[in-house]
């Protein structure tokens, strides 16, 4: 332990410490000072990196809200328009149906009627050509019945007993 002491001097020690404090005054005004500003300044831009970050996801956040409340808003418009769509082609077909069935209807009873026209004078016709007919028929009846006289005294005696009889 001798020989540490021997080497130390203590005009040695006072100027290194004279140094080492003259250093930490110069650090401390000089460098530390710019150390601790820079530190201060670059936890400072951290905090409102930090304080953006978090209102960008805020914001981000509340996009994403109104995003989906968008993607409602135009799926219910877009069922909406749907059903509104499905309503008029149901109504359209339905109309179409109604209009069919009165014109059938209407194409039923005039054919009905042009039928029931045509019926009536086709038994008109057939009436009179029946008519006509006999007509005919009883002149021939008569004439041969008529062109003998012993049959006409004996056709008279027949419509007379006919007669008496009912």
């Amino acid at each position: 332990m001798g020989k540490l002491f021997e080497d130390f001097s203590l005009g040695l020690f006072f100027w290194q410490a004279v140094l080492f404090l003259a250093l930490v005054f110069l650090l401390r005004k000089f460098a530390w000072k710019p150390i601790l500003d820079s530190v201060n300044d670059r936890e400072e831009g951290i905090k409102n990196a930090l304080d953006s970050a978090e209102k960008a996801k805020l914001e981000m956040q509340n996009l994403q809200a109104d995003n989906e409340k968008l993607l409602k808003e135009a799926r219910a418009e877009r069922e909406a328009m749907l059903k509104d769509a499905r309503e008029m082609k149901n109504k359209m077909i339905e109309d179409a149906k109604a209009e069919a069935s009165e014109s059938a209807s209407k194409l039923v009873a005039q054919a009905q009627a042009s039928i029931e026209s045509e019926k009536k004078a086709a038994i008109a016709e057939l009436k009179s050509q029946v008519a006509n007919l006999s007509v005919e028929i009883a002149e021939k009846v008569v004439r041969t019945e008529l062109s003998n006289k012993d049959k006409q005294l004996q056709l008279v005696e027949t419509m007379l007993a006919e007669k008496s009889l009912k």
